[in-house]
């Protein structure tokens, strides 16, 4: 799973540019073509989340925003690669295309984690 950091204008509620939006699409399309992209989406500002905490043995519902959270996922895709070294790719093209849309002051992070399916446990 490809997971993006969300930054400051997203979690305001701004909406991408037209250009990152095309771009976007283009670069899912090639994916999903690929067979590697099996599944994308971008996620709302906290404003509209919730988190339920667990401690103690007692539940704490809280509502958005989240002020306190410093790295917000802001969407996600889940990607089925042969390697490890070929997840890093698709995410170093999909940082490019956020700085080549974006420009030179763009600042973001992909995190790329490996899921567990029932058969890994």
């Amino acid at each position: 799973m490809m997971m993006v950091k969300a930054d400051q204008s997203y979690e305001q509620g701004a909406p991408p540019s037209p250009e990152l939006v095309e771009e976007m699409g283009k670069f899912i399309a090639e994916t999903t073509r690929a067979g590697v992209l099996l599944d994308t989406a971008g996620l709302a500002p906290t404003a509209m989340g919730t988190k339920i905490h667990a401690a103690n043995g007692k539940l704490t519902v809280t509502d958005g925003p989240f002020t306190e959270a410093k790295e917000i996922i802001g969407g996600f895709a889940i990607v089925q690669t042969r390697s490890k070294e070929e997840a890093i790719e698709l995410g170093r093209r999909f940082m490019q295309l956020h700085t080549r849309v974006l420009g030179d002051s763009y600042t973001g992070e992909c995190e790329i984690r490996q899921m567990f399916g029932p058969d890994d446990a």
